[in-house]
């Protein structure tokens, strides 16, 4: 980190510098020599022009997000500190703007987070500040797959073993040489580890870059762990968790989507019965485009739930994917992928023949919580940067936060994040301590429950938060963009995992099932 400038510099000394080739401006107390600067600068040279050897803090902000004083290089336009503008405030590793982090990490005395979860977040942070944060809006807008490499990091550095949560996958932690964030024990990783994890990624505001860095990997690795054989543990989840090789869950169909008991993928078996040949597409498969490895259901018995069967399935030139473009980046690779003639080694099922059924409910509970922590810390961002926002533009004659219909955005916003928050650490604290974690059919119908309210209070957030926003809640980049992200995004959370309607009735009839028959009105 560069150390702060000690030159003084007065207003006086400030206004000499306002000619074409000659541009000082003062940004938050710091005074920076934009002249080489001001021919790239994106909205033209003309307006740093008619600035220059100004403080032009009150302007900057209403066109930038602070980040762009923070980007590599910017340290070498300083010049110096503005006389009189007082010391800058330090910026700690935990926000003080209200409702910009779990209520334990800025006030709350928790019961649920301990010094454990409090050094795993604060060494993941720093992780995706540095490693993350930097490439995420680039990355975005660009639709580019990501980088290999970029994954290796994400697998080396554990961010991928975490985001898996606890599991047998945990125990393979020390022969694959990761160690954990924050120096926890893969024995004490919990859910809220796990929450914490998934949330810090999230903060980042662009769902598309987001679902391109392991979205496909968290819900197919599972299956390898828990129902693949010890070779396809070693040989392949190993690998998709180190990020050398890339896994995605393809079950979805053209004519099966929450309805899994209806795909029509077939996998025939060989007459020597040492292969299957599969044949069928798969739709809305998320990081297809760009993985080795495919987690697929597929028919090999009669119609129904009965005779469906999870085959791992490897790419080779039979496996054909194309890019599905739809409302948010194509970074993620969301596919359309074809089988034709795919000869796949019977020792590639999962689990037993015609049991498949069963082993895709078996993760859909922990899915559906990941999506939640996903929604949850993107509401988040949005709701802060609406705060960030009403407190710095001004309209008539006074900034945003001082109009109460604004206030009383943001107070139905934080309100509606904040009671999904209070039931989703609820939950997770009963997967932690429940015999089967997120997995038992005790809790199928709370986390559903938690889903769909996820969803619903996402709507009202992106609702009330592009409206404070206004056309930048709308735009791809600058100051709304993390709002304009999760306004897309919370339509797909909407979706899939299983889409609302599926959720509210799932919690209900499961609810049903405990009704006491002779309880009356």
């Amino acid at each position: 980190m560069a150390s702060p400038p000690t030159r003084e510099i007065t207003v006086q000394e400030l206004r000499r510098h306002d000619q074409p080739g000659d541009l000082w401006v003062a940004v938050s107390g710091l005074v920076y020599n934009v002249s080489s600067f001001a021919n790239v600068h994106p909205g033209g040279a003309k307006v740093l022009e008619e600035l220059g050897g100004h403080d032009v803090t009150e302007e900057f902000y209403e066109l930038h997000r602070a980040e762009v004083l923070t980007r590599p290089g910017r340290e070498r336009l300083i010049v110096g500190r503005l006389a009189g503008s007082g010391p800058q405030v330090a910026t700690g590793p935990i926000s003080a703007v209200p409702f910009s982090e779990i209520a334990a990490l800025q006030w709350q005395k928790s019961p649920f987070y301990t010094e454990s979860h409090k050094r795993f977040q604060a060494e993941v942070r720093a992780f995706v500040d540095a490693e993350l944060a930097p490439i995420a809006a680039a990355a975005d807008l660009s639709g580019a797959y990501p980088d290999r490499e970029l994954i290796r990091k994400l697998g080396a550095f554990g961010l991928q073993v975490c985001r898996l949560g606890p599991g047998p996958w945990m125990d393979d932690v020390e022969a694959m040489g990761l160690r954990l964030p924050g120096g926890v024990k893969p024995s004490e990783f919990d859910y809220f580890h796990e929450m914490i994890c998934h949330m810090e990624v999230n903060r980042l505001g662009r769902p598309g870059f987001i679902d391109s860095l392991g979205a496909g990997m968290m819900i197919s690795a599972p299956a390898i762990y828990n129902f693949g054989t010890e070779a396809m543990k070693r040989d392949v989840g190993r690998k998709v968790i180190l990020g050398e090789v890339n896994s995605a869950l393809a079950i979805s169909e053209p004519f099966a989507g929450s309805d899994v008991a209806r795909i029509r993928t077939t996998a025939v078996k060989t007459v020597d019965g040492r292969h299957y040949i599969v044949n069928g597409v798969k739709k809305w498969i998320t990081e297809g485009c760009y993985s080795d490895f495919f987690v697929t259901a597929v028919r090999t018995g009669d119609d129904g739930a009965g005779g469906i069967t999870m085959l791992l399935i490897e790419r080779t030139d039979d496996v054909e994917t194309t890019q599905i473009k739809t409302t948010y980046s194509t970074c993620p690779g969301t596919a359309l992928v074809v089988f034709d003639n795919v000869k796949v080694p019977v020792e590639n099922v999962l689990g037993k023949v015609n049991d498949g059924f069963k082993l895709i409910m078996y993760n859909f509970n922990h899915e559906r919580w990941m999506i939640v922590q996903a929604v949850i810390a993107q509401a988040r961002g949005a709701i802060t940067d609406s705060f960030l926002w009403a407190k710095q533009r001004k309209i008539f004659g006074k900034t945003l936060i001082d109009q109460p219909v604004i206030r009383n955005k943001l107070a139905g916003a934080v309100a509606a994040l904040e009671s999904v928050q209070a039931y989703n650490e609820a939950l997770t604290y009963d997967m932690c301590v429940a015999k089967d974690g997120p997995l038992g059919r005790r809790l199928a119908g709370p986390i559903a429950m938690l889903k769909y309210q996820s969803t619903r209070m996402g709507w009202l957030v992106a609702d009330e938060t592009v409206q404070i926003l206004g056309g930048r809640g709308i735009t791809k980049t600058g100051m709304g963009a993390r709002v304009e992200g999760f306004k897309n995004f919370v339509k797909y959370a909407a979706v899939y995992g299983g889409s609302e309607e599926i959720m509210a009735d799932l919690a209900v009839k499961q609810a049903l099932r405990n009704f006491p028959v002779d309880a009356k009105l």
